[in-house]
């Protein structure tokens, strides 16, 4: 299970020029925006990065105001943890599990999954709240992902598990999001 004192958020490379050529945007930007959600209202750390910003431009600005407590990681690697920014960073929260969503699903998340995998963290890959141009590079990712071990979650899901019960105010203040369809409210 996903526990929400153990684990961290990553959000990986959402970015404002690279999100419209990735298939389904709109459903992977409303679920990363639930999760997010999710993760401030419950404490849940998270960390956001971007690949080569100059050329692919900051986050999606919906988003970017969903984790205003830290800058994004800047990176040119394709794996977060191979960039010592995000690494330091990282290892800083002392966290067991790692929750992963973001674009693409088949380079910089995989990559990302594999390395923080072979670092000994528990990966969740949020499946609706990732992609890439070709839907079945996703689906591909997916599968090998699952095949080393990662754990192939959907938004709710990592939501459900942080919550742990409905009666709580963070129940009640995550509820309407919740209700809103495929990721809620507009992020």
């Amino acid at each position: 299970m996903i526990d929400a004192s153990a684990s961290c958020l990553v959000v990986i490379d959402v970015q404002e020029r690279l999100v419209p050529a990735i298939a389904g945007h709109e459903r992977i930007v409303a679920n990363a925006g639930l999760v997010m959600r999710a993760a401030a209202r419950l404490g849940v750390p998270s960390i956001v990065t971007e690949q080569y910003p100059q050329g692919l431009g900051p986050s999606v600005a919906a988003l970017a105001a969903l984790a205003p407590d830290a800058p994004p990681v800047a990176k040119v690697t394709f794996s977060c943890l191979a960039e010592p920014a995000f690494a330091a960073r990282f290892r800083a929260l002392d966290r067991d599990q790692a929750v992963l969503l973001g674009t693409e699903a088949h380079v910089c998340v995989l990559q990302s999954a594999m390395d923080l995998l072979g670092a000994g963290t528990a990966v969740f890959v949020v499946a609706d709240a990732v992609g890439s141009r070709d839907p079945g590079n996703a689906r591909a990712a997916l599968d090998r992902l699952s095949a080393a071990g990662a754990q192939v979650v959907s938004a709710e899901m990592v939501v459900f598990e942080w919550l742990r019960r409905a009666a709580s105010d963070a129940f009640r203040d995550l509820l309407p999001a919740i209700k809103g369809g495929p990721g809620g409210e507009a992020p």
